[in-house]
């Protein structure tokens, strides 16, 4: 892997994975106003469900970035982004999906939904298609199709 490949390789698991230790922050400070949301699911154990995805918010990132584990990491990270999308962005649960103006909880609900299966998406291409095309080959074929990008020659 060139200089160039390494800083793509990790620019992109950073800039995939930051917002997670920034919110497992939020979660500590905001204690209170976490575990109220992480109860509002009506689950039992509201404290050990919020304990669970502070920690797995600090650590999968790390090992997403550091390349230890990251395949198991960001699959881990993935399923957290399914449960959070569906538990606490269930915007078919509003009726206001169609109203006029910016106030539809639905709506803000539906675009949190799909970012966190945008999230899903970059967390799986982590866990099946880990390695990147070399910088080199993507320059000199910058239209080809990711599938053959390493063997299409300009």
């Amino acid at each position: 892997m060139t200089g160039l490949d390494e800083l793509v390789w990790y620019a992109a698991r950073v800039c995939l994975v930051a917002m997670f230790p920034f919110s497992a922050i939020d979660k500590i400070w905001h204690w209170k106003n976490a575990l109220a949301q992480t109860a509002s699911d009506r689950l039992p154990g509201a404290k050990l469900m919020l304990t669970m995805a502070i920690v797995v918010e600090f650590v999968t990132p790390i090992c997403i970035v550091a390349g230890v584990y990251d395949r198991v990491a960001a699959f881990l990270l993935a399923g957290f982004c399914v449960v959070t999308a569906f538990m606490y962005h269930p915007f078919w649960t509003y009726p206001d999906f169609w109203i006029e103006g910016d106030n539809s909880q639905a709506r803000e609900n539906f675009w949190q939904f799909l970012k966190n299966f945008g999230l899903v998406g970059g967390l799986l291409l982590v866990v099946f298609a880990g390695d990147l095309a070399p910088a080199e080959v993507v320059l000199r074929a910058p239209f080809a199709s990711s599938r053959n990008a390493g063997t299409t020659a300009p």
